[in-house]
């Protein structure tokens, strides 16, 4: 089968573009915005991209176009097709017909974290000799890829709740089918579709639906969202986990993020040491370890094995390092794009550099934090009150303000001084060069490509 995928360089369309072409299809695609570490990935499995949605990409015959939600109507090539009658198809809708088809589904859905708790999901099971198959919306460290077909009977999979394509407004996790599903957290998001809260929690209810009796439901016991689209109906057995005190039959941690015990009750599982930093890593992987349970993996062994545990790129990934003075200034790139998940990031940083200052007897080292309000629902303003919450723990904000329609500076006002805002990515690097000093850490933030800032600082630094 010759499959072509418009928006190919997203990472749950990128992702399908490896399955189908390990699974023997032609596979062929276009994008207007192709950038790492996605274009990566495909080039190297040698998937021509085309640049672009021309109409003239219908000559290309293929078997099916596999259309992504990145693009709707207007769009000149999703016009072409619709007017010649090409057959097409969802992403969602071509995985579950091609992969998901009868295997054990292991699906992570939630507001954060569904990423990384995928990726440690996945490798816990590959380490407990399970061989899955799986498709994680960022390119997991362990593995060095973001899809693989696997040999076994399990698939994990990253289960967005946005939404299916211009003409399946469902959420994509419908499609999946899981028998093993994690809800992770939830929060108000992607406002470009969902009007509230509540038409977010219905739609997890939908999949709380399509899971089987004989299935497995991991829930985050600390979110009253999630514990609401429990009470609208239920029909699987329930696996809470992250209470703070104890619980029958609930998971939890006892210690520090980066070094804790996993319990049930009073009774102890399993132990976790690694690298990882932040509660919400503590709590990701308690999903985790739950879910793997439910395909046979033991806590005491899930646990032993997310020692070795690499997260995956983009999430705190430093970029480089310029010496400058007395000390180095050091670039990281994270994913974070919502105001929780941006506050969640920085506090993570924060407790790694103040436990190393701590450990060196070094002075107090800064955060720089920089950002673009990027993603649909940052576009459109509906999150922007949150802003000087999210970024307070950093010792200065830099925002990207290209192309919004509502006013950052006005947003950032009550920061003061705290925060710089700047018109154009050139502006922003000057800014923020002048600004760092000799230990300062420079947190990047975005869901895209960001304009190329981590080389441009690392670059400019170099100049300084």
């Amino acid at each position: 089968m010759h499959i072509h995928i418009l928006g190919i360089c997203g990472t749950f369309m990128g992702g399908l573009a490896a399955l189908a072409r390990e699974a023997g299809h032609k596979v062929t695609g276009c994008d207007a915005n192709v950038y790492p570490p996605m274009s990566e990935q495909l080039r190297a499995l040698d998937i021509e991209l085309i640049e672009g949605y021309g109409a003239d990409q219908l000559a290309i015959g293929p078997d099916v176009f596999v259309i992504g939600n990145v693009v709707s109507r207007g769009n000149p090539l999703v016009e072409a097709i619709l007017d010649a009658g090409a057959p097409y198809t969802s992403g969602p809708q071509w995985l579950a017909d091609h992969v998901l088809q009868g295997r054990h589904v292991l699906a992570v859905a939630g507001t954060h974290g569904k990423t990384t708790t995928t990726a440690m999901l996945t490798w816990v099971l590959d380490q407990a000799g399970l061989k899955p198959g799986f498709l994680i919306g960022g390119v997991a460290t362990n593995f060095g890829v973001s899809a693989r077909l696997g040999e076994g009977n399990t698939f994990v999979i990253e289960a967005d709740e946005y939404d299916t394509a211009f003409f399946d407004k469902r959420s994509k996790f419908v499609h999946y089918r899981p028998r093993t599903a994690v809800l992770n957290n939830l929060e108000f998001d992607h406002a470009d579709i969902f009007d509230d809260l509540a038409a977010i929690e219905r739609q997890f209810h939908h999949l709380v639906r399509t899971v089987p009796a004989s299935g497995r439901l991991v829930v985050n016991s600390r979110d009253d969202s999630l514990q609401r689209v429990l009470a609208a109906g239920c029909w699987s057995e329930v696996i809470r986990f992250g209470a703070r005190k104890e619980a029958p039959g609930e998971l939890r941690a006892r210690g520090e993020p980066h070094a804790f015990d996993v319990l049930r009750g009073s009774l102890k599982m399993g132990r976790v040491e690694w690298s990882l930093l932040g509660e919400h890593n503590q709590l990701n992987a308690l999903a985790a370890i739950a879910a793997a349970e439910h395909v046979g993996v033991a806590p005491e062994a899930a646990a032993k094995s997310l020692a070795g545990f690499e997260n995956v790129r983009r999430r705190l990934e430093l970029r480089g390092a310029v010496r400058i003075g007395t000390g180095d200034v050091r670039v990281y790139d994270d994913f974070a794009h919502h105001p929780t998940a941006m506050r969640t990031t920085i506090n993570g940083l924060r407790r790694k550099v103040d436990a190393l200052q701590a450990a060196h007897h070094e002075p107090r080292q800064r955060i720089l934090a920089v950002f673009e309000p990027r993603s649909n629902t940052m576009k459109l303003g509906s999150m922007k009150e949150q802003l000087p919450w999210s970024l307070e723990e950093a010792d200065l904000a830099f925002c990207h303000a290209g192309g919004l329609g509502w006013d950052a500076r006005q947003a950032l006002a009550p920061m003061g001084e705290q925060a710089v805002v700047c018109d154009s990515i050139t502006e922003l690097v000057a800014k923020i060069v002048a600004a760092a000093q000799p230990g300062d850490h420079i947190l990047c933030m975005s869901n895209g490509g960001f304009g190329g800032i981590h080389v441009k600082l690392l670059d400019a630094l170099g100049a300084r």
